[in-house]
């Protein structure tokens, strides 16, 4: 890849010799379209002779090393400029021209096609400041910043802190800066930073369209901005008030949690596009992908997740900004807590109050299904480069992590919780800390030794299962009851649990309710014995692990599931039906639960369900069951019996409600009912409506695009339907569209594009492969089997990580070039040949060809215990 990595050990040795650094910034972003200047002048301490400073650039154009000139040529190597003979005391200048981004890494630069304005934003995690200005690019080396940024007139300019100073130049932009040709120039300066690391600094510019108030936070009053492009300003502004007062909310709730009031001067949150992510927690100046701002009808889990991704981003400014990581190994004390912080924080302090049952059935879903990865890992995981910390943004650092530290806090308790954090953050305010600093406070606070609990939990990989066994007499009275714990194939480790055990029973009205819950200390150990249980009225339902205080697999007793197939949507509590729900689809994946069942018991489900993400995640999961699933004998009748079942359901539906959206939707995905074509022309045409339901711009082309994936749209309909409205949204739907097309040229066009066509921008990029990956014929797969495994490689060295990852494949996407859909058996023959043949490919690099395969084992084996049922 680009750029040189840098591992744990340099990162050390660089930390040890490098101390009491400042930064001065100049950046001149008038120079036209491709190249902006850089200047960085750095003020440090070293104990050591030598060391090196992170700079990715197109041109580095002088470096001055304590007013003597250094030889470029032979200081500056790939990624880095060496410096040698070093004082105690010195001052370094970097001068360089550095390419504008449009793979959402470093200083990234958009063209909105709908008014041709250009909008820059910045993305510096985990090691990309080094594209925009020279630094000591690692966590652990905080600083001080004074930003000095030049820019169009018109423009907008954000950055950590509030500008000092703006003035007009005597001088104008160079031709192609802006849409507009050329005009004057103006010189934001900003006030100095707090002590912070460099990727958490930021740059935003452009003519973004904006909403400013001031509240009172924690006593004071505090700046509040909201930024978007223009020309979707409109929408972001019916939201505008929302988000303010849910923000607020969150301000409120983190200080009172923990003691320590928000420590910056203002907070912006800007809605950028083509964002790699969901947001990010630059300080005071989050970065949020702009899809965040609705111009169409979107569901409810949709914007219930915008909230808690805001939420998790304002809890960055705590952790992660405030009190950082010493090295990436420990990134779990930013994304688990800001994870486990925002989830409660919703759950408490807004009208998301069922935040518990949407984190269960969409986050630890994820969190679970990483976790039964090759690449599994401790939360506290062995990150020995960059490259290893890239990938390390998963499934067990985001949910397992936020899944255990609700654990933690249910095994501390809550108020010793809390205490140890506000102990916490105090001591390492501005500075970084490791897991061993947070032990301490726990330790201290819950007067537990909590180092054996964390070797257990934190620093080992894998997810137990819990089982329950119990026996009755013949009255029903419970005479036994024993929870079995297995570990993961392979790593033999049982863990402590604190768990709730629930008793739920059916009453008069048809609810099934809980009527007892008991408390309950799993050791680690195979079995534990719950004697509080024993001599209790056996209920119609037992729940191990109700209020999901633990992370595990469950599986019921024969009785509790029996009842639970009859009755899975009469739970009256969200909760309880999120819990059950994801158990019933890890047996599903696991090949312990036929996929024909699961089916028809989650249609039951969603007759009722009410809560958004449940009905969601448990549609996507119904599909995957029908696609991949099923017995090969049945597949064709239940997809068209699942087609027609999701049309009628949306057309009983309540008008414009979620739940009819959600099922069009899912009908529009699967694309299987006999008569889909005339249906999703006649909502295309108007000729075929549903009460409520409007085909605004968002619901048009996933009608075009799921008529494209049946192959009943061509290139000139997606053409002269993106003619219609050329935005940045709609020129990626039209990518998806015609890669989607169920044809060999359609593949191959998809190919090319994504392979060879490096003018795409990252969104669009992934627009293509989503359409090439989302056919299911495996005949339009086979040729790329050999094409992916043969291409691997030079996709890795050629390509950012992002872009490489979103091509090869990544825990956060479904879809990539790797061929899925092709027949397994011969993707998994090529895919073993390839890690054979390439026994010193990068470890991060290996491990998404490891996942990758280990789906497709899945998906055989899965498909191979349906097939036995017959």
């Amino acid at each position: 890849m680009p750029g040189m990595t840098l591992t744990r050990v340099e990162a050390a040795a660089r930390s040890e010799a490098i101390k009491n650094v400042s930064y001065d910034v100049y950046v001149d972003i008038t120079r036209g379209e491709e190249f902006f200047f850089s200047q960085s002048t750095i003020k440090f301490d070293a104990n050591q002779p030598s060391t090196f400073l992170d700079l990715i650039a197109k041109k580095v154009t002088s470096v001055e090393l304590n007013g003597e000139a250094v030889d470029v040529d032979s200081a500056v190597e790939e990624g880095r400029i060496n410096l040698t003979g070093l004082s105690d005391h010195n001052v370094v200048t970097v001068k360089a021209f550095c390419p504008y981004s449009h793979t959402g890494e470093g200083l990234h630069r958009s063209v909105d096609p709908t008014d041709s304005k250009i909008y820059l934003y910045s993305q510096f995690e985990v090691m990309d400041c080094r594209r925009v200005y020279a630094c000591f690019d690692q966590p652990d080396i905080k600083a001080t910043f004074n930003f000095v940024i030049d820019s169009p007139t018109s423009w907008t300019v954000l950055s950590t802190t509030k500008p000092a100073n703006r003035v007009t130049l005597d001088r104008n932009t160079e031709k192609g800066t802006t849409s507009k040709g050329v005009e004057s120039v103006d010189r934001w300066t900003f006030e100095t930073t707090p002590v912070m690391s460099t990727y958490l600094t930021s740059l935003i510019a452009g003519p973004y369209a904006g909403w400013k108030v001031t509240r009172l936070i924690d006593g004071k009053h505090m700046d509040l901005g909201l930024y978007c492009r223009q020309s979707i300003k409109d929408s972001l502004g019916k939201d505008a008030s929302y988000i303010f007062d849910e923000t607020e909310k969150g301000f409120r709730f983190y200080s009172q949690c923990w003691g320590v009031a928000y420590p910056y001067g203002k907070y912006d949150q800007i809605f950028v596009p083509e964002y790699n992510a969901g947001a990010m927690e630059n300080i005071a100046n989050v970065t949020v992908r702009d899809s965040y701002v609705f111009q169409s009808k979107v569901s409810g889990a949709l914007e219930d997740r915008r909230i808690t991704s805001l939420l998790h981003e304002l809890a960055h400014m705590w952790f992660g900004d405030l009190v950082t990581m010493k090295w990436w190994n420990d990134l779990w004390l930013n994304e688990s807590f800001a994870e486990f912080m925002s989830t409660l924080c919703a759950a408490e302090a807004t009208e998301w109050k069922d935040e518990w049952a949407t984190f269960a059935c969409g986050e630890k879903n994820w969190g679970q299904e990483q976790d039964q990865l090759p690449t599994t890992h401790p939360i506290v995981a062995d990150i020995n480069d960059i490259s290893d910390t890239e990938v390390a943004f998963d499934g067990i650092t985001y949910a397992k992590g936020a899944s255990v530290l609700k654990q933690l806090m249910a095994y501390v308790g809550r108020e010793n919780f809390f205490r140890a954090i506000n102990a916490y953050l105090l001591a390492h305010a501005y500075s970084n800390a490791t897991l061993h600093d947070l032990l301490s406070e726990l330790n201290a606070s819950s007067g537990k030794d909590l180092d054996s609990w964390a070797k257990l939990w934190l620093e080992t990989s894998g997810i137990n299962t819990l089982v329950t066994e119990l026996e009755t007499d013949p009255d029903g009275i419970i005479t036994s009851f024993k929870i079995q714990q297995k570990p993961s194939a392979g790593n033999g480790v049982l863990r402590p649990h604190r768990i709730e055990v629930g008793f739920y029973n059916l009453d008069d009205r048809g609810s099934v309710k809980r009527d007892c819950m008991f408390d309950a200390e799993i050791k680690p150990e195979a079995e534990t014995e719950l004697f509080e249980i024993e001599g209790q009225k056996r209920p119609d339902f037992i729940l191990i692990n109700d209020e999901d205080l633990t992370y595990a697999k469950l599986r019921f007793d024969p009785a509790s599931l029996s009842f639970l197939e009859k009755h899975i949507a009469d739970f009256e509590d969200p909760l309880a039906r999120a819990i059950t729900c994801l158990a019933l689809w890890d047996m599903t994946r696991d090949g312990e639960y036929p996929a024909e069942k699961f089916v028809n018991v989650i249609f039951s489900q969603l007759e009722t369900e009410t809560q958004s993400t449940v009905f969601s995640t448990m549609l996507k999961n119904l599909l995957i069951a029908v696609q991949e699933y099923v017995p090969s004998d049945i597949k064709g009748k239940m997809l068209e019996d699942a087609g027609k079942r999701l049309w009628k359901m949306a057309s009983a539906a309540e008008a414009g409600s979620d739940r009819q959206f959600q099922l069009v939707t899912a009908y529009l995905t699967l694309g299987s009912d006999p008569s889909f074509e005339s249906t999703a022309r006649g909502l295309l045409d108007g000729s075929v409506t549903l009460p409520g339901l409007e085909v605004d711009n968002n619901m048009r082309w996933s009608i075009v695009i799921a008529l494209a994936h049946v192959g009943a749209v061509d290139q000139n309909e997606i053409d002269q339907q993106l003619s219609m409205d050329e935005s940045l949204q709609n020129k990626e739907f039209a990518y998806k569209a015609r890669a989607i097309q169920p044809t060999k040229e359609a593949k191959a066009w998809a190919w090319d594009q994504a392979i060879n066509n490096l003018n795409l921008t990252n969104s669009q990029l992934a627009c293509v492969v989503q359409g090439f990956a989302g056919d299911e014929d495996p005949e339009l797969y086979k040729p790329y089997v050999d094409l992916y495994f043969d291409n691997i490689n030079s996709i890795w060295s050629k390509r950012t990580f992002h872009m490489a990852e979103t091509l090869l494949g990544s825990c956060v996407s479904y879809y990539s070039l790797y061929p899925y859909n092709a027949p397994s058996e011969e993707v998994v023959e090529a895919g073993e040949a390839w890690l054979k043949a390439n026994p010193d490919a990068p470890k991060a690099l290996k491990g998404i060809i490891e996942d990758n395969l280990a789906k497709s084992k899945r998906r055989m084996a899965v498909e191979k215990y349906n097939n036995s049922l017959k």
